[in-house]
């Protein structure tokens, strides 16, 4: 009979907790898309510099 009452009362903690970690998940996978999102253009738009060489400048005086 004690063990019915227990039972009944952590139903509530557990779900609580299940949602709670539901949540925290979603926001995680969220945060991580973002992240990844971020990453993937930084890599996709090319910099200013990406087609010089650093073997164009040698030999060359600055102002030349």
């Amino acid at each position: 009979m004690t063990d019915d009452k227990n039972q009944r009362e952590s139903q509530p903690a557990k779900n609580s907790r299940q949602e709670r970690l539901k949540l925290a998940l979603r926001e995680n996978l969220k945060r991580r898309k973002s992240q990844a999102r971020g990453r993937s253009d930084a890599h996709a738009r090319p910099r200013d510099d990406a087609g010089a060489s650093l073997h164009d400048e040698l030999g060359k005086k600055p102002g030349e």
